[in-house]
């Protein structure tokens, strides 16, 4: 994987947590970092997909009406 640099800021106790973190765990500030980063893209990139799919089951008439689920459920 050919790697890029980029600059950011950070607060100053995420700093020390960082610093803290990879001191615990014998990893580098960078790799925790890219690992956080990697970690929270998958997680969004799954959220935005999940999302748009179901919108587009609902664009697609596919989905329970609430009534409908009141009425498996017996909620009145």
């Amino acid at each position: 994987m050919v790697s890029e640099q980029i600059s950011l800021r950070i607060s100053k106790e995420s700093k020390e947590k960082l610093e803290l973190l990879a001191k615990s765990t014998g990893r580098s500030k960078n790799f925790l970092a890219q690992d956080a980063i990697d970690k929270y893209l998958e997680l969004e990139s799954w959220q935005i997909s999940a999302i748009q799919e179901g919108i587009k089951q609902i664009n697609n008439g596919q989905f329970v009406s609430i009534n409908d689920v009141k009425k498996d459920w017996d909620i009145e």
